[in-house]
């Protein structure tokens, strides 16, 4: 059984984390196990000067300014247009990567035996699952809304009807 990934680390105080040190690096640890554990790079001379109280003030600074990054930010959905390139190559990481926020394909089905049949088609290039998840994982941390559609309607923003399915839909 694969263990849910870590929640992303918040503001904390002295009695939720425990802060060791190794190297250029303080281990932001919770005592929430369900928080991810953070090697913080401060580099060794810094850190040799650093109370754990000074180190926590400072992890809390940086908490503080993503958080106020992130709220700043407009959702905004980049959509690629049609006809140009949805996906680029990536040869360092040896995968394809989304240009854009928005990515439009169909699903193809194989025998139904084996899940490296199936398949994605975006922008004519059938990925394997296993392609088209690591392409989905460069937005990791992030969420996503996922709206089914016919292969003709994939260009056109959908009606959204907030409600539960009627029977037999």
């Amino acid at each position: 059984m694969r263990m849910p990934r870590p929640r992303r680390p918040h503001r904390a105080s002295p009695d939720e984390i425990r802060i060791t040190r190794d190297g250029d690096y303080a281990i932001i640890a919770y005592a929430d196990d369900a928080v991810a554990t953070t090697h913080f790079k401060l580099g060794s001379e810094k850190l040799a000067q650093m109370t754990d109280e000074q180190i926590l003030d400072f992890w809390n600074d940086g908490i503080d300014a993503r958080d106020r990054f992130m709220a700043a930010q407009e959702p905004v959905a980049i959509e690629i247009p049609t006809g140009k390139p949805q996906l680029k190559y990536e040869e360092l990481s040896d995968q394809w990567v989304p240009r854009g926020h928005v990515v439009k394909g169909m699903i193809l089905d194989g025998d139904g035996n084996d899940i490296e049949d199936e398949c994605i088609t975006v922008d004519n290039k059938d990925l394997t699952v296993r392609e088209f998840v690591r392409m989905l994982s460069t937005f990791g941390g992030w969420g996503f809304r996922l709206v089914f559609v016919p292969d003709t309607d994939i260009h056109d923003e959908p009606v959204i009807e907030l409600r539960e399915p009627r029977p037999g839909e």
